[in-house]
């Protein structure tokens, strides 16, 4: 016999608790803030003559919205409230591009943080369907601080050579006009 742990549920159709729904609303938001932020980074490399970093930029913040609309899909798809925070405004002003892709570095570790930490709600909930939803974020944050920790690397290489991060953003980014991942809204 198979005994479900009962969660503090809002209602019946809630498959998650209220604290892992408070925790992906919270994460929605920071998925928004975080797009925002690469948006905010891709207009200063435009503003820089930076074409690559900025398509670059531009393509991270397609993909932090496809995150928070995953979210959102999730908890739509678990019987939770969406109810999308306040998102506080980027930082508009780089003094350069180090400082730039070191905000970036930092936002994801900030984002792996957050992600463990509903990581462990999940599991002290017995929740298996929100470690299951987690793990792909998990593996994603992964990657994401993977690739900025190896830019931020090849512009400290880079000094002055702003061609050189073009070049190796050309060869290990993406190309213009690439949009970011679909959610699968399919079952």
């Amino acid at each position: 016999m198979v005994v479900l742990q009962k969660h503090d549920m809002k209602n019946e159709g809630n498959i998650i608790s209220g604290s892992m729904n408070e925790a992906i609303n919270r994460q929605i938001g920071r998925e928004f803030a975080a797009s925002l932020q690469y948006i905010s980074m891709a207009t200063y490399f435009d503003g820089e003559g930076l074409t690559q970093l900025s398509d670059f930029f531009y393509r991270q913040a397609d993909e932090e919205r496809d995150h928070a609309m995953r979210f959102v899909k999730y908890l739509v798809d678990a019987g939770g409230q969406v109810a999308i925070p306040p998102v506080a405004g980027p930082q508009n002003e780089f003094p350069d591009i180090k400082s730039a892709i070191s905000l970036a570095l930092d936002w994801e570790r900030e984002v792996t943080r957050d992600i463990n930490d509903m990581m462990k709600l999940a599991v002290d909930e017995s929740d298996f369907i929100s470690q299951n939803q987690l793990s792909w974020f998990i593996n994603e944050q992964l990657e994401e601080l993977a690739t900025m920790d190896n830019l931020l690397k090849v512009i400290q290489h880079a000094g002055d050579n702003v061609l050189y991060i073009e070049d190796y953003v050309a060869s290990h980014g993406v190309k213009r006009g690439e949009s970011g991942t679909k959610v699968n809204t399919e079952n």
